[in-house]
């Protein structure tokens, strides 16, 4: 899980919301690719009544881009833990390491360009 803190005078919560529809496959039931397991399903945690209905307007529309049905739960965000620190930035930390190659790289390279070739 991630946490994106954002200016809305630089981006919008719908624009987040439409690149994470465009880099993981929501359709998927109980992970993603080959990590399966409740810790890898599509989530989006909501902070208030706004994010929520944002999140759910958002997932509607993603739909129609989308054969199967998305099984992105949204729920109500209770508590955030960050990753231990030996998580933060992993991708950045191991870029030669497989799985980062296999898994995380697609996912970089999709979100760069549903951002139009931008690295952040």
């Amino acid at each position: 899980m991630i946490k994106i803190d954002y200016d809305p005078a630089q981006t919008s919560l719908g624009k987040l919301l439409d690149y994470f529809w465009s880099v993981h496959n929501p359709t998927q039931v109980g992970g993603q690719g080959n990590d399966l397991g409740s810790q890898y399903r599509s989530i989006i945690l909501y902070a208030d009544a706004e994010q929520k209905a944002a999140a759910e307007q958002s997932r509607t529309g993603a739909q129609k881009r989308f054969r199967d049905p998305i099984t992105t739960e949204i729920v109500p965000l209770t508590k955030f833990w960050p990753a231990e620190d030996y998580h933060q930035d992993y991708f950045d930390k191991h870029p030669d390491q497989g799985y980062c190659q296999i898994v995380i790289a697609p996912k970089i390279r999709k979100l760069q360009a549903a951002l139009g070739g931008e690295s952040k």
